[in-house]
């Protein structure tokens, strides 16, 4: 096969022989009453969809999700997005990659973000929060999966590093904004904004597609991320159960409302602080990516998104 061709090079007409990662697969109906199969490819650039309309059901047993495979067919255009309109797919030969080399990874270097965010920590004053937050960090395998969890499946920071990038982002907005406003406990702002996502690394799957493991799925990562809390404080002699209950309130009501997914809805300043910077940054990154990852030229606009019920202007 010819060199690899990044999902972000593929345009409409071009010719496509070359491997993705299957990140999903469904096979539904045409109205014409033929199975086709709907496919979801990526690789480090990018996420792109196609479509097998022909031989679908003798096709789909060539490969499965999570499989490296090698994909045969052309770029098109349908409703604004470039979609693929495959011929064949067929799983790649062992050894052509492993499903890592295929995931985004963050801009930023993850040694680097990390060695950022513990001179943050440095500056926390309270020693328990302190002691706390060293626990973490010292924690080798913790420190680990923060370099390379994602932040979500598929919402914000949606690549490897992605949980980093938004918890040192965060961990630097609320450094700034607690000067701003009378009454905040800056410290305890600052690590419940570092503890609020650290569930994710427990909640989530990227050795393959991202994905949620049987933690996340039972659990989910507010509650993961509870539990994390409270086996570092058990930990610590004498850590104040009120300050606990702080921290536990933060993580459990970060979503903001029940409807998104917090047991609790903000009721401490710290917590309504939290929840509207993270949230912030969280929807900045996914602007940032819809407009990215648009490749419509003709427009000024992105393809319909999801997360913000509406189109998103790209600017001339």
């Amino acid at each position: 096969m010819s060199n690899k061709m990044l999902v972000s090079e593929i345009k409409e007409n071009d010719k496509v022989e070359s491997y993705f990662l299957v990140k999903d697969k469904n096979i539904a109906m045409a109205k014409n009453g033929k199975p086709y199969i709907n496919i979801k490819l990526i690789d480090k650039s990018g996420e792109i969809e196609g479509r097998v309309w022909d031989n679908a059901e003798e096709i789909s047993t060539h490969f499965e999700k999570n499989d490296i495979v090698t994909i045969k067919g052309r770029g098109s255009l349908y409703q604004g997005k470039i979609q693929l309109s495959i011929i064949d797919v067929r799983k790649a030969p062992e050894g052509t990659a492993s499903a890592d080399n295929f995931l985004p990874c963050s801009a930023k270097e993850p040694d680097e973000m990390l060695s950022e965010l513990k001179g943050i920590i440095s500056g926390i004053k309270e020693p328990y929060l302190k002691k706390l937050m060293d626990s973490f960090m010292n924690d080798k395998q913790f420190a680990e999966l923060l370099k390379t969890a994602p932040a979500a499946k598929g919402m914000h920071h949606v690549y490897i590093g992605g949980l980093l990038e938004h918890t040192l982002s965060v961990a630097h907005l609320v450094t700034e904004l607690s000067k701003q406003y009378a009454g905040v406990n800056k410290d305890l702002l600052l690590t419940g904004s570092i503890l609020h996502d650290m569930g994710k690394t427990k909640e989530l799957s990227y050795k393959a597609a991202f994905d949620y493991t049987d933690e996340g799925r039972l659990l989910g990562h507010i509650i993961i991320g509870i539990q994390m809390l409270d086996e570092k404080v058990r930990g610590i002699e004498d850590f104040p159960e009120k300050t606990a209950m702080l921290l536990r309130h933060m993580i459990a009501s970060h979503h903001g409302e029940l409807e998104f997914g917090s047991p609790k809805r903000p009721k401490t300043l710290e917590a309504l602080l939290l929840h509207n910077i993270e949230d912030m940054d969280a929807k900045v990154n996914a602007y940032q990516a819809a407009i990215t990852k648009d490749t419509n030229e003709e427009t000024g606009w992105t393809s319909y998104q999801k997360m913000f019920e509406r189109y998103l202007y790209k600017g001339e």
